[in-house]
């Protein structure tokens, strides 16, 4: 009921503050779920990985993980869930790239995994200039 021009709650229901906490908070942990869910769904076969990467990608991101093109990025130590969805992206012509996206139409949700599992896995260390 509105009192003195504000809009109140019932009584015994949460007040605007105590909602928009309670909203944000759903928030929070629905978008921890979600990267835990995302976490679990990445993990891939290392030895298939590496196999896929020798067919696939070695020409121009070397089985290795180091790019072999200048155009092309390195994919050693990169984040698994972030190669999953790039492949995916690519795969699904999300994101647009013309080598990239016809390589990415060959290969399925378990090669994804597996060469996102194979790539993540390459340790790198970094030197400071």
């Amino acid at each position: 009921m509105p009192c003195c021009g504000r809009l109140t709650p019932p009584h015994g229901a949460l007040s605007f503050p105590k909602l928009e906490y309670a909203m944000r908070l759903l928030v929070l942990l629905l978008t921890a779920i979600s990267a835990f869910v995302l976490d679990a769904q990445a993990a891939g076969d290392l030895v298939a990985g590496k196999k896929a990467a020798a067919a696939v990608c070695r020409v121009c991101h070397g089985l290795d993980g180091i790019a072999k093109l200048p155009d092309a990025p390195n994919l050693a130590g990169q984040k698994e869930v972030y190669l999953v969805r790039s492949l995916t992206a690519y795969k699904s012509g999300e994101r647009k790239n013309p080598q990239m996206s016809v390589v990415a139409q060959t290969l399925g949700e378990e090669d994804i995994a597996n060469l996102a599992a194979y790539y993540a896995s390459i340790k790198i260390s970094v030197q400071e200039p």
